[in-house]
């Protein structure tokens, strides 16, 4: 689920500064536009595809464990399991995967950089799914607290980004604040270990931090405060789609279904249900934590993605536009250096459009 973070993974030192984090993060951008120039490895007549996705507790792991879109598109699917929505963009670059999972500010970011990729469909809107948690007994019970403390976080995610906007919001400078670069499984080692006082992270990790932590905001509260939201999508390499778009018919369906399953029948995705035990297996939560996990998000139709709500609409989608403020506050951090005037041209609304018919 955020600013530019995941491009690089630097070891945990309290004493980075975060002008460093900043050249850091640049640089390892930069390497993702040398990579883009790599080749895809799939196509349409290798009928195989790579799909990267992360640790995100959302329905369609469910689809995934039961090999619906093998059976759905006829293709031969290997999943990768990435660390972070910005190791996506970087996999997808390279050529090593032809779709992944990742949140709107590293696709930002992604693009801005001039990665040859488009999202196509619309995975969660994040809402309270992301939140910010202080450690009990590390003296943060809110944002201004965070001065002079410990921020476990993965760079270039959706959170990290609504970290910094929260801060902004709160008046607090974020160089005041030891923010450190963390993917998911090392800020639970981190949490665990109680080298960080606060994290701002998803499920399955933020489950576990709330056990011995409170939220401080979430992502909805800070989306609402801000105008500034945040969602999780489904992006792919644009080649990839252009030569395999019946495959991305039949992907999306069964995303669109998977969806529609939970959306319509909550009650059903109980913990021992074959859905929730997928969705555990899958994303290495615990089952018992899935439902409530799930609850947190909002999962919008395939006809809501048509619109102009989300993919729909050209610039003026929702979508073009969370992704265009999402660059334009990253420049303004200096974390990305480029803006791009339409950020419609990484938006394909082709797919969730025949969805939805």
């Amino acid at each position: 689920m955020p600013i530019v973070e995941g491009f690089t993974t630097h070891p945990f030192v309290r004493s980075m500064k975060h002008s460093i984090h900043r050249r850091a993060l640049i640089a390892g951008i930069a390497s993702i536009v040398i990579a883009a120039l790599a080749p895809a490895h799939a196509n349409a007549e290798t009928r195989e595809v790579v799909i990267g996705y992360q640790d995100m507790v959302v329905p369609w792991r469910y689809a995934q464990a039961s090999g619906a879109v093998e059976k759905a598109t006829g293709y031969k699917v290997t999943y990768r399991k990435l660390g972070s929505g910005a190791d996506v963009i970087r996999a997808l670059a390279s050529g090593s995967i032809q779709l992944g999972e990742a949140g709107s500010s590293p696709i930002a970011a992604g693009l801005s950089q001039g990665v040859d990729l488009s999202l196509f469909w619309i995975l969660d809107n994040i809402n309270d799914a992301e939140a910010l948690v202080a450690r009990n007994g590390s003296g943060v019970t809110k944002l201004a607290d965070l001065k002079g403390k410990t921020l476990g976080v993965p760079y270039v995610s959706t959170s990290h980004f609504h970290a910094l906007v929260a801060l902004q919001q709160a008046g607090v400078d974020p160089s005041t604040v030891k923010i450190v670069n963390l993917r998911p499984p090392e800020v639970a080692a981190a949490w665990e270990r109680g080298n960080i006082d606060a994290t701002y992270i998803w499920d399955p990790v933020l489950a576990k931090a709330k056990q011995n932590g409170k939220v401080i905001v979430t992502s909805g509260e800070v989306a609402k405060e801000s105008g500034k939201a945040t969602f999780d999508g489904f992006v792919a390499s644009r080649k990839f789609a252009q030569d395999n778009a019946a495959f991305l018919n039949g992907f999306v369906k069964v995303l669109a279904d998977t969806d529609a399953q939970y959306r319509d029948h909550k009650a059903d995705w109980t913990a021992a249900s074959k859905q929730v035990q997928a969705v555990a297996q899958e994303s290495g939560a615990n089952a018992a934590d899935v439902p409530a996990s799930l609850a947190l998000y909002a999962f919008p139709s395939a006809g809501e993605q048509a619109s102009a709500t989300w993919l729909g609409g050209g610039a003026q989608s929702g979508a073009a536009k969370s992704l265009a403020a999402t660059a334009q506050f990253l420049k303004q951090q200096g974390t990305i250096q480029n803006v791009l005037a339409d950020y419609s041209t990484g938006v394909d609304p082709r797919f969730v459009q025949q969805a939805a018919k």
